[in-house]
């Protein structure tokens, strides 16, 4: 007889099937199910939905010295770019039982570093980490404490972890390609912080694409801006738009940045694209929806996200660290580019 308020066990759920409690254990877990029969982990299943059975993972996590989570470290969970990775990361985390623990660690070193030390603590199976410098001192640490760990959206130099990235290079090509077939040649470029790989890869990334066309690009054709955020992009595009007398378009190295540009122009009286045209990076969502309609390069982020997920996961099942994944971007034209006058 159950009392009310009494724990289901495995044993309920096999004794309700028919097969052992091991059989049971099997069926319940993503990663062993297909030692199952599939008709048997169906019966397991629909028998431990009508029980209401959960596995213990906290047993289970002392059995296999697993905890069946994951940590997720963020630099801003307000910037629309990040969601669809993490989407792409639950996808895959929780088809094989894990459960993402989500920190947003701002900008900051030492808050990066107290967010990465509590997650290591907590015992997170691995992490994956959006926040990386191209120098960073965090990795070290997490090397020295034997994490697994994958990079996602931004790489650290020769840090030896894996990552998953957009090959920058070539979406800074394509916006430059663009704008050059256009009719544009005096063309800016507002890149994001240069101690990320993300603002020096598109910046590398565009003055290559200038210099196969022929075009060269004076120093005052290129501003920095302070952070990925559209108050930094206002700023930087103010600073450009000064100094750089005759330019008719601006490659953005995101999108923040590219709407950034927008507030510029409307403040000094000039249109979109009838004065300058704007390009930006990402395709992160609404940007479709402003005026004008941005165009842009779009990255596959919550490809992005899944992609992450499997290193890691392989890396924790015993595969080697140290591999990467470049994904290829694509343009989306909308109306934020036209020939020049």
């Amino acid at each position: 007889m159950r009392y009310q308020g009494q724990r289901v066990t495995a044993s309920d759920v096999a004794k309700q099937v028919g097969v052992h409690v091991s059989t049971v254990s099997r069926a319940m877990n993503p990663q062993t199910r297909d030692l199952v029969a599939d008709d048997v982990a169906k019966r397991v299943l629909a028998a431990a939905l009508s029980l209401g059975y959960s596995p213990n993972s906290l047993a289970a996590g002392l059995r296999t010295r697993r905890s069946f989570t994951i940590g997720v470290v963020l630099p801003d969970i307000t910037n629309p770019v990040f969601p669809p990775i993490l989407g792409g990361i639950q996808d895959v985390l929780e088809a094989e039982g894990y459960v993402p623990i989500v920190a947003d660690a701002g900008r900051e070193a030492a808050r990066r570093e107290t967010v990465i030390e509590r997650m290591i603590a907590r015992q997170v199976d691995g992490l994956i980490l959006a926040t990386s410098l191209r120098s960073d001192p965090v990795l070290a640490l997490c090397r020295a404490r034997g994490i697994s760990l994958v990079l996602v959206n931004r790489v650290a130099e020769n840090s030896g972890f894996s990552a998953v990235v957009s090959d920058d290079h070539r979406g800074m090509k394509l916006a430059v390609d663009h704008l050059v077939a256009l009719g544009h040649r005096a063309i800016g470029h507002i890149s994001g912080p240069l101690e990320l790989s993300t603002g020096y890869g598109r910046l590398q990334g565009f003055r290559q694409a200038m210099s196969a066309h022929g075009l060269t690009v004076p120093p005052e054709a290129v501003v920095t801006a302070s952070a990925y955020a559209r108050d930094a992009g206002r700023e930087a595009a103010g600073t450009l738009v000064s100094q750089a007398s005759g330019l008719t378009a601006i490659a953005a190295a995101n999108d923040l940045l590219a709407l950034g540009c927008y507030d510029a122009l409307r403040a000094r009286g000039l249109r979109c694209p009838d004065d300058l045209s704007i390009v930006g990076h990402n395709d992160m969502p609404l940007v479709d929806m402003v005026d004008p309609p941005l165009t842009t390069v779009r990255i596959r982020h919550h490809e992005m996200g899944a992609e992450a997920a499997r290193l890691l996961l392989r890396q924790i099942a015993g595969a080697a660290e140290g591999f990467d994944v470049i994904l290829r971007p694509d343009l989306v034209v909308r109306a934020s580019t036209a020939a020049p006058r």
